[in-house]
């Protein structure tokens, strides 16, 4: 016998001739909970890359300091492999109980796994131990960002309005380039005021030590949070409990839209990976630079592309994310080889002039992809599709940018790799571009056209 629909969540939303209107303030409370999630969450990302050297010789010691740099790059990478896994299981889990109820969650896990890594006794102390203790946080960091991303994407785009999905959704990314510039400035601030021995010592776990307060914040923000008019009017049309989607329908009903994730996702991440992550580390270790004055360009650079942001996201509100996305592709396909080249001139004016260029570059994608990736799919699958989609790719291209490019210098010896990478990665997000729908302005599939009250 079947049970009775379940009165979906409570909404500050009105209907208005087939229309959801949500409350603006209540919009509001969405976007700064979703980006301060992501913003914890590239905060240690950021810090991981920054102070990559510093880890490899805590954690890896080695006479050889681009194995120590694999080593600790590897155990970026390995966070990566399970955020598939991790998608697997939020994803379809946000399709059932709720993206806040999720997207709660996966704020507790990045906190804890964070906040472990500043408490890790160093190989000097424990050994072996401390490298497998490090690999092991990296995991319960990745499982869990396996349902951040794709669960505030979604979040910000079903409680936006149509015509303003593309300004609310690139403040996700914001809080990204926040998250960067709050580990870049940390990093930063240490290299400049501690010696290398306290930093070596000690000072290498203050970043990950400050996750812990950032967590509770962010945890009490996104539990204040109602659920969204989308997901509760799905729950409304359910008639059990919870909607109940087959993990099947997530990957083989939506083949095709996942195909396309899985290209804009690659040249999104590889892009910027290679911009945010490991540009620092190159610098400094295949370039030779000052570590200090290469990591105040990075931030400067960061900075640059916040002050952008919003104003391109906007423009895809106006002109459309395929246009935009298209012409990060055409950037990155042309202009790779010579913003690598001014870098590596080594002046601090070529090497800000070439970072610019690939950080304007990059924010076509920024605006863009937030608002576009989540009109892939149907709300009835929405946070499951897009989480396996997302991860699959990061952990196949994006997270592995560092790693993989670290390789293939010290195998080649071709200092020119970063620019080829991101060329490659153009051609196949330009792909992707061709035959993605436009989504600017229209409702999301599966759910009534949104407007603002």
């Amino acid at each position: 016998m079947a049970t009775a629909a379940v009165p979906a969540p409570p909404v500050r939303t009105s209907r208005t001739s087939d229309a959801t209107a949500t409350d603006p303030a209540l919009v509001r409370r969405a976007v700064q909970a979703a980006a301060l999630g992501n913003a914890m969450e590239w905060f240690d990302f950021g810090v991981y890359s920054y102070i990559a050297v510093t880890l490899g010789k805590v954690f890896f010691p080695s006479g050889n300091p681009t194995a120590q740099l694999l080593s600790t790059f590897g155990a970026f990478a390995a966070a990566f492999l399970v955020r598939p896994l991790g998608g697997m299981v939020f994803g379809p889990l946000g399709d059932r109980i709720g993206r806040q109820k999720v997207l709660a969650l996966t704020m507790i896990m990045m906190a804890a796994g964070t906040f472990a890594i500043g408490l890790i006794p160093s190989y000097a102390t424990i050994g072996v131990g401390a490298p497998l203790l490090l690999l092991l946080a990296r995991l319960v960091q990745g499982f869990s960002t396996g349902g951040e991303y794709a669960g505030a994407s979604t979040f910000i785009a079903e409680y936006a309005p149509d015509k303003r999905r593309g300004f609310l959704g690139s403040w996700l990314e914001f809080g990204t380039l926040a998250g960067y510039i709050g580990g870049a400035g940390l990093v930063t601030l240490m290299t400049a005021l501690l010696s290398s021995d306290d930093l070596l010592s000690w000072g290498w776990r203050i970043p990950f030590l400050i996750a812990g307060p950032m967590g509770v914040i962010g945890l009490y923000l996104r539990m204040r949070l109602e659920e969204t008019p989308a997901f509760a009017a799905e729950v409304a049309k359910s008639e059990s409990t919870r909607p109940k989607v087959p993990l099947r329908e997530m990957i083989t009903g939506q083949w095709k839209a996942l195909l396309l994730c899985v290209g804009l996702v690659l040249v999104f991440n590889v892009t910027d990976y290679m911009l945010l992550s490991y540009m620092p580390s190159y610098l400094t270790s295949e370039l030779h630079y000052d570590e200090t004055h290469g990591l105040l360009v990075v931030l400067g650079v960061m900075a640059l592309m916040m002050i952008v942001q919003p104003f391109a996201g906007a423009l895809t509100d106006r002109i459309g994310r395929r246009p935009v996305i298209a012409a990060g592709c055409a950037g990155f396909l042309f202009l790779s080889v010579p913003a690598i080249l001014l870098i590596r001139q080594g002046s601090l004016a070529a090497v800000g002039l070439g970072m610019a260029a690939l950080g304007l570059l990059l924010v076509c994608f920024t605006a863009a992809m937030p608002s576009a990736l989540p009109a892939l799919f149907p709300t009835r699958v929405r946070y499951g599709s897009l989480s396996i989609g997302f991860n699959v790719s990061v952990s196949l291209f994006g997270g592995t940018t560092p790693l993989v490019v670290t390789a293939l210098i010290g195998a080649t010896g071709n200092m020119m790799m970063p620019a080829y990478y991101m060329m490659a990665a153009a051609v196949i997000g330009g792909v992707a571009v061709w035959f993605m729908a436009e989504s600017a302005g229209k409702p999301l599939p599966g759910s009534a056209p949104a407007v603002e009250e």
